[in-house]
């Protein structure tokens, strides 16, 4: 069983309005994220919410796959966020992918290929990459779990893959969407032109 836990917690200040409501193929970045992983062979889908909660949560699908969890701690960031997400994954779950919301251009065919290497291979963490740029959305083993809760809220979740760099592959795949993100209004500006969303 594989579980994915997508972030959509945080404030957006450099943004200026919620990442997750921005709008790509005539859909928001959350909606379409959401309808992209539901393509896949994810067996869960936990959204994390926190800032903007009210205006996010009407775009959270209702299908038996997704559900969403609140972390009232969402200013202290993403590894509080992701820690929220990892307390409300089944307790059968063998692997946790991690999907910032503003990561929108992955392949279903990429999440396919992770999960797929995933289950044959068992790395405790893997990692995509294009033309040699680690980037979305890792992959780790349950096993980790516990390290993660035990990380402080300062610390980046690379703290972990650092700690476990020889227990952590990295699969080259063909595309840019695993190393495009956004944070401001000019780098959507350019996202969208490059893959001629709009």
């Amino acid at each position: 069983m594989i579980s994915g836990i997508i972030l959509s917690a945080g404030l957006s200040s450099r943004f200026l309005s919620p990442k997750a409501l921005t709008k790509i193929f005539d859909e928001n970045v959350l909606v379409h994220l959401q309808k992209t992983l539901l393509r896949t062979q994810i067996d869960e889908l936990i959204i994390v919410l926190g800032a903007h909660f009210h205006q996010i949560r009407p775009s959270v699908l209702n299908h038996n796959k997704i559900k969403f969890v609140y972390n009232k701690y969402y200013n202290l960031g993403q590894t509080s966020s992701f820690k929220t997400g990892l307390r409300a994954i089944s307790e059968k779950s063998q692997g946790v992918m991690l999907f910032p919301v503003d990561y929108p251009m992955m392949h279903v065919e990429t999440i396919q290929r992770l999960i797929s290497y995933f289950l044959t291979h068992k790395p405790l963490i893997l990692i995509p990459a294009f033309r040699h740029h680690k980037g979305h959305p890792p992959l780790f083993c349950t096993q980790l779990i516990k390290d993660f809760l035990a990380l402080d809220d300062s610390k980046g979740l690379n703290t972990i893959a650092h700690k476990y760099h020889e227990e952590t592959v990295v699969v080259e795949v063909e595309d840019p969407g695993v190393i495009t993100s956004f944070n401001t209004q000019a780098e959507f500006e350019a996202l969208t032109k490059k893959f001629n969303v709009r």
